[in-house]
């Protein structure tokens, strides 16, 4: 039916309603007189040539050209340059831009932000969301950039440990990354309470994490690429981030989720009686 649609309508009719847009006043104006300026000029030399009595020639004329222009010129020249007529108004062409997440280990001390976003600036990259986790080492920074489409992960990575950063790790992302992280932090916990078996899937959300399932590939990771957290079933959840370790601030929203589920699962049973 939309290849159809498209078919018929050059392309140009509205996804949703399968409208065409309203043609502007001028092209439409425009169309218009380009059908009918080839009749009138062409039944004007074919009468004059004739010299018919001034009422005969003024009768043909308006017969004629009424009935070819509305039977015939229009509705032909309006189906000819409907894709044009049509058009939907130009609009001024807009850059795209690249939204990329960055996670990077900065020095605690005063100015090491500064030198971080005067290096991104230099790309004319766009610091469109921060969150900053304090770590034994300094603070980790999340940061969520927009960038031109010319700027590449490693253009960013010099970028950051231009600016003093360590341990950088910068990967594309998208819009959802810019959700009000105490808006999702919520949202997931109404999730646990009214389903505490959704525990390990809205801890894995919240922290961009994988849970793992396979014992023998936990043995072997690395401890700080783990976090555990207890799971009111199992014992615990492990959960992976491949190069990205588990800031302490995450490790305390986790074990929160986890409380919480263990005590709507208590509470279930109590509510049934």
């Amino acid at each position: 039916m939309d290849s159809l649609r498209t078919t018929l309508t050059g392309g140009t009719a509205c996804d949703v309603c399968g409208r065409l847009p309203h043609p502007r006043r001028l092209r439409l104006t425009f169309a218009k007189l380009v059908a009918v300026a080839p009749v009138e000029l062409a039944l004007h030399a074919v009468v004059l040539a004739a010299h018919p009595p001034y009422l005969v020639s003024v009768a043909v004329l308006a017969t004629v050209t009424t009935a070819l222009v509305i039977w015939v010129v229009e509705p032909s020249a309006m189906r000819l340059l409907r894709p044009w007529l049509h058009a939907p108004k130009a609009r001024p062409r807009q850059e795209a831009g690249t939204l990329w997440r960055i996670r990077v280990t900065l020095d605690d001390r005063a100015g090491s932000l500064e030198n971080l976003t005067h290096r991104l600036a230099e790309l004319d990259a766009n610091i469109l969301g921060l969150h900053v986790h304090p770590v034994d080492d300094g603070v980790r920074d999340e940061l969520v950039v927009s960038t031109p489409d010319g700027v590449t992960a490693p253009d960013l990575e010099a970028a950051v440990e231009a600016g003093g950063g360590r341990s950088t790790h910068v990967w594309p992302t998208t819009a959802l990354a810019l959700v009000d992280g105490q808006t999702q932090a919520l949202s997931l916990s109404a999730r646990v309470v009214a389903d505490p078996a959704e525990l390990p899937h809205a801890v894995a959300e919240l922290l961009g994490a994988q849970l793992v399932t396979d014992r023998a590939t936990l043995s072997g990771q690395l401890a700080g690429d783990i976090l555990k957290v207890p799971s009111p079933w199992t014992g615990l959840f492990a959960f992976h981030r491949p190069g990205e370790p588990f800031t302490p601030a995450e490790s305390a929203r986790a074990h929160r989720l986890a409380e919480l589920a263990e005590a709507a699962l208590t509470l279930a049973p109590a509510c049934g009686h």
